[in-house]
């Protein structure tokens, strides 16, 4: 798996996750909803420039102009509900991109300690033949994104698999790896190093699904 930790670059992109991060401004729901978009933007943008292009001609009012365009159909995937702020993000950059979107959530034992991951809603046209981004804004263990891949399985091989998250940490990215094709790419704004006992990033940002809309009961 290609990894590109573009937090490690002196850009905006580091404001943008400092605010997400802040215990304070991130208290206004309409600010990190902001802020996840413009992340998804950018980083977006850094994912377009892997992807193939042709050389097309435009014509102006004035003459004839040329221009490498990206040439691949894509589909945007997201994991509600967290994933929505991010998705639009994408589609920003991305606006002629087919969408899909996948239902994943924790599912707690008894005990409160361990889960399974539960895959329920599914929306999303073919995947064969186009390149799939898959978006969800924390890669902390990395369950969700195999439990998806294997529900979207059956509809269609991607060309490639591009994974876009705003914060991972190295334990999620260690257990994606083997289940992920060797030239998949993870895009990713933050590298975090562990995970507390319950399965959050650290330093992390908690629970950004809450954070964008509000909390939430537990299964």
């Amino acid at each position: 798996m290609h990894i590109h930790h573009l937090g490690n670059q002196s850009s905006v992109l580091n404001q943008y996750v400092s605010e997400i991060r802040d215990e304070t401004i991130q208290k206004d729901r309409l600010r990190f909803r902001t802020n996840i978009e413009r992340i998804g933007m950018l980083l977006g943008y850094e994912l377009s420039k892997e992807l193939p292009s042709e050389l097309t001609t435009i014509r102006t009012p004035l003459g004839m102009a040329e221009t490498y365009l990206p040439s691949p159909e894509l589909v945007i995937c997201s994991i509600l509900r967290a994933g929505l702020p991010l998705h639009q993000g994408l589609l920003a950059a991305f606006d002629q991109a087919d969408n899909s979107f996948i239902s994943a959530y924790r599912k707690h034992d008894l005990d409160g300690g361990s889960f399974d991951i539960e895959v329920e809603y599914l929306a999303s046209p073919s995947l064969e033949d186009k390149i799939l981004i898959l978006a969800d804004p924390m890669l902390a263990t990395g369950k969700s994104i195999v439990s998806v891949l294997e529900a979207l399985a059956p509809l269609g091989k991607p060309t490639e698999l591009h994974i876009v998250s705003v914060i991972a940490a190295q334990p999620g990215i260690d257990y994606v790896q083997p289940h992920l094709p060797a030239d998949a790419h993870l895009w990713v704004a933050a590298i975090d190093a562990t995970l507390n006992d319950k399965g959050y990033i650290l330093p992390g940002l908690g629970d950004a699904g809450d954070l964008a809309f509000g909390s939430k009961l537990q299964h």
